[in-house]
Order: structure tokens, then C-alpha cells, then sequence
């Protein structure tokens, strides 16, 4: 948590305000320089060092990651376009990337306005406005180099599944990826090198919805089963960003605001509850590590 859909309501909401935005300068907090708990890659006083100066050229997702590409001071837009389209993905680009763990927030801020508590990171840009970014918990990354180095430097996955929304991933991949593992259906939708950005909320809602144990063995779906899967997966995403994500926990949007999704949510959290298809009791149990709910009627 956040999940997808809250990682992408916020860069929808931080895209228009960052893009082309140069950084005037950086303020860490000493314990990041000291430890560089949240700051993994490269040191703190690298990463200060080698973002102070940088225009911001967009700001995009991937998985549950904040990506930000980035073009040098002296660099001019259609150069670095061009730098980027010279490697695949523009691999070769520099990029600062945020992950926001377990309760990190990535917002903008006048910079007259008092930090909150837990502000680690401080960027003044050159419209006035402050990129900060809080987290209590310090479960969140921040990254900055091209994807080469920080895959190498172990600070990013090497691999990252396709994403689940927008029509990146065709029904009959999903099929064909899915039928070709052996594992239970919540242990495959959990890993991020199969699927990107599905986490333990949203793992939950999509088999209640598809009327899929999470328990169950992937290679043994049927056909409907798996095209039932995807469209629950599909369908619980879409809407979570319509409702601009799922507020549990204190996760709020690029402006501060909650997410509504979490009124609209089945199963997820409602263990020993009455399921409002049937109303049998809501059934909890543990599955790949994480908290899992299901009803034994409706689930199969």
C-alpha cells in the first residue's frame, strides 16, 4: 500500500505541475545523509549533488513507481528526446524514481508552508512551488540514475511484470502467463514480475469479483476462469482510479486529499463481516505472507 491505483492518481495529479519544471535546489534531512534510509541509490550526497539543476521532462508510472525522466541543466527538450529515444525505453536516461512504501507521500507545497512531520525530502523548483516527500514509516525509496545502474546496484527490479491496465496486457497473454505457473492465484498476482502493481488490496477485490479462491492453483483455471480473472483485475483497477484510490492507512492524493475507493471495497479488511453477496461470514486466513479474505460460497 499505496497500489497502483493510488500511485497513479498521483502522478496524474503531480504530471501537469512537474513537467518541464527545473530543480532550484535540495534540502535532505540529516539523518538521511547519515543513514540514507529512503534515499537508496546513489548516496544522499550524490543524489543532491546530481538533482540539484535537472528539469523534470514528465512524470509517468510503472508498477507501483513514481518515474520521473530527467534532462540536464544545458540540455534542451528535443535533445533529450533524442538521448532518450537512443537506447530502448530510453534506458540510458537518467530518471528519479520515488516508491512510496507503506506511508510516504510525494506532494507539492508552498514553500512558506510549515513541513509536516516526517519530511525528508525538500525539492524548490523554479515555479516557487516544494516537491516534499514525507514518510513515517521510512518503508519508501527514492532512486536516481538510469535504469542500467540502479538494476545493477540492486535498488530497482531487474524485472517488472506488464502492466494490467490501459490494454498493455491483452486477455489471451493473460491467459497463456497465468496457465504457465504453478503457484496459488494470490501468490501470482502479488509478484510484481508478473503482474505490475497489483498488491494485497486489490489481489483480494479482483478473485471476489472473478468468484476465484485465492488459494487456488493457477494452472488449474479453466478458460473461463482466467478471462474472468482478468476482467476483475481490469475492473477493480479502473475504478479504484476513478475514486482516486483506496484511503486506508493515510494514503491521500497528489493534493492531500483521501481516496473514496475505500468505501467501495467487498472483502479486502473485512474479515468475520457478512458478505454482501450472500451473507455468509467473510472468511480471513494468510496467504503468501500477507492477510487474505474470501467468502466460501461465492468463491470457488
Amino acid at each position: 500500500m499505496p497500489e497502483l491505483p493510488e500511485v497513479e492518481t498521483v502522478v496524474r495529479d503531480l504530471r501537469p505541475q512537474l513537467s518541464g519544471r527545473r530543480v532550484e535546489s535540495l534540502q535532505v534531512t540529516r539523518d538521511q545523509l547519515v543513514l540514507g534510509r529512503l534515499i537508496r541509490y546513489p548516496t544522499a550526497r550524490q543524489f543532491v549533488q546530481r538533482l540539484r539543476g535537472r528539469t523534470i521532462t514528465s512524470v509517468t508510472r510503472r508498477g507501483k513507481y513514481i518515474v520521473m525522466p530527467l534532462q540536464d541543466a544545458a540540455q534542451g527538450h528535443a535533445a533529450a528526446r533524442r538521448h532518450e529515444a537512443a537506447s530502448p525505453n530510453g534506458a540510458g536516461a537518467e530518471r528519479l524514481i520515488v516508491h512510496l512504501g507503506m506511508t510516504g507521500h510525494l506532494r507539492l507545497w508552498e514553500p512558506e508552508e510549515a513541513p509536516v512531520k516526517h519530511t525528508h525530502v525538500r525539492l524548490l523548483l523554479d515555479s516557487g512551488l516544494e516537491l516534499r516527500y514525507d514518510d513515517q514509516r521510512q518503508f519508501g525509496r527514492l532512486l536516481l540514475g538510469t535504469q542500467p545502474e540502479i538494476i545493477a546496484a540492486r535498488a530497482f527490479p531487474a524485472r517488472l511484470g506488464p502492466e494490467p491496465i490501459h490494454g498493455d496486457l491483452t486477455v489471451d497473454e493473460f491467459e497463456r502467463l497465468i496457465h504457465a505457473r504453478r503457484r496459488p492465484v494470490k501468490s501470482a498476482l502479488l509478484d510484481q514480475s508478473f503482474l505490475a502493481g497489483v498488491g494485497n488490496i486489490y489481489a483480494d477485490e479482483a478473485c471476489f469479483r472473478a468468484g476465484i479462491r485465492p488459494s487456488r492453483w493457477t494452472h488449474q483455471l479453466t478458460l473461463r476462469e482466467r478471462r474472468s480473472l482478468y476482467a476483475a483485475i481490469q475492473d477493480v483497477l479502473e475504478n479504484s482510479i476513478a475514486a482516486r484510490g483506496s484511503s486506508i492507512i493515510d494514503y491521500v492524493d497528489g493534493f492531500g486529499l483521501r481516496g473514496s475507493n475505500q468505501e467501495k471495497l467487498l472483502v479486502y479488511g473485512r474479515s468475520g463481516e457478512p458478505c454482501l453477496r450472500c451473507g455468509t461470514p467473510l472468511q480471513g486466513t494468510r496467504l503468501a505472507g500477507r492477510g487474505t479474505v474470501y467468502c466460501r460460497k461465492c468463491q470457488r
